[in-house]
């Protein structure tokens, strides 16, 4: 190692909010150093603040600029928070990408569904596996998770090794996939560990967490108990609560039917790549429909309220010809992520409308978090023993707590948001530059900016209203006829009980008829006139100063 050279570490996203996650790590000459980015991932908009949206990235500018000191792409596992953006930025990175199986097969069907090659991606073996990139070699250490065959990783540089653990938690019987090993992660850290990158989701969860194991008696004996049709959701992506809630099913004699793409795709998928299995029989929903209800269950997507899911669609009648009805049972295994409570307070309030019974995880008992609690990340802390640790994926406040959790025990720690680039090829992180990062937003086809000022525009509209005023101008620069106005999003009739549409279109007559010479032939000062005019006639009115399109249309001599 040169004393020129450095190692450091950049979030562009999942540090200092959760989702979206997007982490570079780079080594040598300052400013020239060779670059790996540890996953891609996506967020999810909300009608508040980025209506009409798809989907939201973080913003890769500034890799994009320095793409040709990218030697590759790693992604830790297959939740959208981490690999969701590849198809739709990979374009403008170009590195290979590696990935453990399960992984790779979603990470190549989203590069084929983008236009690009899946040979782009590459599947890796776990851990003693390693894969060359510039100065660093890296290697996928299994940890259990939500999702099956979730990785940390192992990043070696000649500044000293990281362990990046990804999103974890500390599970010796996961239902599903590889246990946490302890002493595979002893071996790892006993060659001296520079930084620990840590999960910081349940930080401030300060009970010990608990194994996928022990959710599956409980949910065996509510659905065994239950009479009806059983429905039950979770996280498509949690695949071994999925056989958990089908092999209940199946032990209490009812037939399962999977409803929703996501989780018809992830079941097809641990079966194509050999982490699942056999799972339980399903059926088709054709075959569901002539089952008698008390002989059903369905498994389906819509655990966190999304309109478009499946139990969205039951609560709001038929769907794909099945119902609720009352005596039924709807059971939500899962944990409704801060800022979702709405979306599925609604849904449950409409199953309540229709008689069903509605079973969630207020006690515990049917859900188990993916993520390492406090006791757990202090037990991580001390199996890999690092110089410093540096918190991840967590909003501020859990990065916070994390860094003091830390310190406390006497070990260098750091708040490092997104875009604050960190030296760690000390003893302690060190901030040595503020990049410009923020998001970008998929909406439509089209992606764009936070600047671009759309979703401002949009928001603008949804709460003021939207009001088109027309005038033409004849030959003279005189007003030929009234102007008149269409409105959206405002109420018909105001203060004076007339129309608005009347009152306003009087009130830009009046506006016309004082114009100056000079105004009338400017289309920027007419413009102008107009929409002061508009915002205070209909401010007068009804309370509101709306959004205001003018359009001059001029004749021609």
């Amino acid at each position: 190692m040169r004393k020129s050279d450095r190692l450091i570490y950049l979030p562009l996203g999942g540090a200092g909010e959760i989702g979206m996650n997007a982490y570079v790590y780079g080594y040598g000459p300052v400013g020239k150093e060779r670059l790996i980015l540890v996953d891609i991932g996506v967020t999810f908009p909300d009608m508040d603040t980025t209506p009409g949206v798809n989907l939201i990235f973080p913003d890769i500018a500034w890799l994009e600029q320095n793409k040709h000191r990218l030697e590759a792409i790693f992604i830790t596992h297959a939740h959208e928070d981490h690999v969701g953006g590849i198809g739709y930025l990979y374009k403008r990175l170009g590195a290979p990408v590696y990935a453990r199986a399960f992984t790779a097969h979603h990470a190549r069907r989203k590069m084929e569904e983008a236009g690009h090659s899946p040979d782009e991606v590459i599947t890796v073996s776990p851990y003693p596996e390693t894969v060359s990139a510039g100065p660093f070699t890296v290697s996928f250490l299994p940890i259990s998770h939500s999702i099956p065959e979730s990785s940390g990783l192992v990043i070696d540089s000649p500044a000293g090794r990281v362990v990046h653990t990804g999103d974890f938690k500390l599970d010796e019987t996961p239902v599903l996939g590889e246990p946490f090993d302890e002493a595979l992660w002893r071996e790892v850290s006993s060659v001296g560990v520079k930084a620990l990158v840590c999960d910081s989701t349940n930080i401030f969860s300060k009970s010990d967490g608990r194994s996928e194991a022990s959710v599956a008696p409980e949910i065996t004996k509510l659905i065994a108990g239950s009479s009806g049709m059983v429905v039950a959701t979770t996280f498509a992506s949690n695949v071994a609560r999925l056989k958990t809630l089908a092999d209940a099913g199946i032990a209490a004699g009812r037939s399962v039917c999977l409803l929703g793409r996501a989780m018809q795709r992830m079941v097809a998928a641990g079966e194509a790549t050999g982490v699942l299995g056999q799972f339980p029989h399903t059926i088709p929903v054709e075959d569901a429909r002539d089952i008698p209800r008390e002989n059903l269950m369905l498994i389906v997507t819509g655990s966190q309220g999304e309109r478009r899911a499946a139990s969205a669609q039951l609560s709001r009648g038929k769907y794909l010809g099945l119902r609720m009805n009352e005596g039924d049972t709807f059971l939500f295994s899962s944990k409704t992520i801060p800022g979702n409570e709405r979306g599925v307070i609604r849904i449950m309030n409409a199953y309540s409308e229709m008689g069903v019974d509605i079973v969630d995880d207020n006690d515990g008992l049917y859900h188990v978090s993916g993520h390492a609690n406090r006791p757990d990340i202090l037990r991580m802390h001390e199996i890999v023993n690092p110089e410093m640790v540096i918190p991840m994926h967590g909003e501020h406040r859990h990065l916070r707590e994390h860094a003091h959790l830390a310190t406390d025990a006497g070990r260098a720690s750091m708040v490092l948001v997104n875009g604050s680039m960190a030296d760690i090829t000390g003893d302690a992180p060190h901030v040595v530059e503020h990049i410009e990062t923020g998001r970008t937003y998929l909406d439509g086809t089209v992606q764009y900016g936070a600047l671009d000022g759309i979703i401002r525009d949009r928001i603008r509209m949804a709460l003021n209203g939207h009001v088109l005023a027309t005038v033409i101008i004849d030959e003279n620069d005189e007003p030929l006829g009234d102007a008149w106005i269409e409105v959206m999003g405002l109420a018909e009739v105001g203060n004076s009980n007339a129309p608005l549409v009347e009152v306003v279109e009087g009130d830009l007559s009046q506006l016309l008829m004082r114009m100056n010479d000079k105004t009338l032939r400017d289309d920027d000062k007419m413009e102008d006139a107009i929409k002061r005019e508009v915002k205070r006639s209909v401010q007068g009115e009804i309370g509101k100063k709306p959004e205001v399109t003018v359009v001059v249309s001029r004749l021609i001599g």
